[in-house]
């Protein structure tokens, strides 16, 4: 895939976007329902409440479990659900999605739950996490409507899938981190070759800038994809939603357990079962599904709001060792209220200590090793048993968004040889290691 030399005007960009838009009609405010056409647009100039993808629902009802399993064997087996990629020839991509979804039978009986539990593990997607679904989403969004660099705020994963994306498309990219990013996803950034930009400060910092560098005139023709194309990028997420629910034979799992950072990966799982059900492609379980919130300790304003009880998220500086979480100020925070609140829900927090053991209980009961990310999830399920929020006996999926070699440090320090002998057959004998 090749970018194109020419600068394209805003005019062309919108232009570009209406044409590619498969079933999306538009975008339409969260706060105040007004509505735009499909553009580079991510604030309301009404209300400045976040702008979502709208769509036709004919176009939708017309998609058929066929048309799906008929599909490449990746996220773009859901194009006619989704706001961009109709023309495969268009797509920019590394071909994420249909990653496992493992019966964590042993996870199961560590916590007491009686009913299956599933660990949907998108550190098996090509750059390692569940951000390559949204980027691959945003940039395909994104050439279409005329953009011709890619860019991002990123607290590690979404960088990684940036630049990756943009190396296999021929794009230059520019991506910007907070500097004491973990090493691992540093590394895992740069060896694409685009710029990386560290900044001395915290990921909302990183966010702010990008929001003041999309408006410059330098920036024109740069697609940054979690700030003027979020709207498409958001929508990436749901196909952790929709692979779910294919994958257990085209219904809702009766509960789901997913991290949070801005809160938007949770809002579209939601919508994305929302969406099933409604257009007949998958059924929902008895009384519906119930949504559950997971954050650190270190940066959990989400959680903080729900347990108190108000729709006001205030704000935290985020510490903590599960970066990828640590988004002080969340965009989709009052939405991922409304969405546990709605289904009957909780949110919960672990702190460090808890999260090392979430991962080395997820590793040792079911193979699967998660970043930091997936060890908040795994604890707070622990949590959510032990509290009585969670049932037990219905079926649960939780998320793990990440793979532990990024964040490799949170447990390097606990885990290591269990012997050390000499090479010798007497020598592991008398270490008992015989049987």
């Amino acid at each position: 895939m090749e970018s194109g030399s020419h600068h394209a005007t805003s005019d062309e960009r919108a232009d570009a976007g209406r044409v590619a838009a498969g079933p999306a009609r538009g975008l339409v405010c969260r706060g105040c329902g007004a509505e735009y056409p499909l553009v580079a647009q991510h604030a309301c100039f009404e209300c400045f409440g976040p702008l979502e993808v709208s769509y036709d629902p004919a176009a939708l009802a017309r998609v058929t479990r066929a048309d799906i399993e008929a599909g490449p064997h990746n996220i773009w087996r859901y194009a006619p659900l989704l706001p961009a990629g109709q023309d495969p020839a268009g797509r920019i991509t590394l071909d994420p999605g249909l990653t496992p979804l493992v019966a964590a039978t042993g996870l199961a009986a560590e916590l007491g739950i009686h009913a299956p539990l599933w660990v949907k593990d998108d550190s098996a997607n090509p750059t390692h996490s569940f951000k390559d679904r949204v980027v691959s989403v945003a940039l395909t969004a994104a050439r279409g409507l005329g953009f011709t660099r890619f860019a991002c705020a990123s607290t590690g994963n979404l960088a990684n899938s940036v630049a990756a994306h943009a190396a296999r498309a021929g794009v230059p990219s520019i991506v910007f981190i907070p500097a004491d990013l973990e090493p691992g996803k540093v590394i895992t950034t740069a060896v694409y070759g685009g710029d990386l930009v560290a900044i001395d400060g915290s990921y909302d910092d990183v966010n702010r800038l990008c929001g003041e560098l999309v408006e410059t005139d330098e920036f024109e023709d740069t697609a940054f994809v979690n700030v003027n194309v979020r709207p498409y990028y958001a929508e990436g997420s749901k196909t952790l939603g929709y692979e779910v629910a294919e994958q257990l034979g085209w219904r809702i799992p009766a509960q789901v357990v997913v991290p949070m950072a801005s809160g938007e990966l949770l809002t579209k799982i939601d919508k994305a079962f929302s969406e099933l059900v409604e257009i007949g492609l998958a059924t929902a379980p008895d009384g519906g599904w119930t949504v559950f919130g997971a954050q650190s300790t270190g940066c959990n304003p989400i959680a903080t709001a729900l347990h108190a009880g108000t729709d006001t998220v205030t704000p935290v500086r985020p510490t903590g060792i599960a970066k990828s979480l640590n988004i002080g100020d969340p965009a989709a925070g009052l939405y991922a209220l409304e969405a546990v609140r709605r289904t009957g829900g909780w949110m919960d927090h672990a702190d460090d200590d808890e999260i090392r053991a979430g991962i080395r209980l997820l590793a040792r009961t079911t193979g699967v090793f998660a970043e930091t990310a997936g060890g908040v999830t795994v604890a707070v399920l622990r949590k959510l048993v032990e509290s009585g929020r969670l049932d037990p006996t219905r079926e649960t999926v939780v998320y793990n968004t990440g793979e532990g070699l990024k964040t490799i440090d949170a447990v390097a320090g606990q885990v290591g040889p269990s012997h050390r002998v000499k090479a010798s057959l007497r020598a592991v004998r008398d270490a008992g290691l015989l049987g």
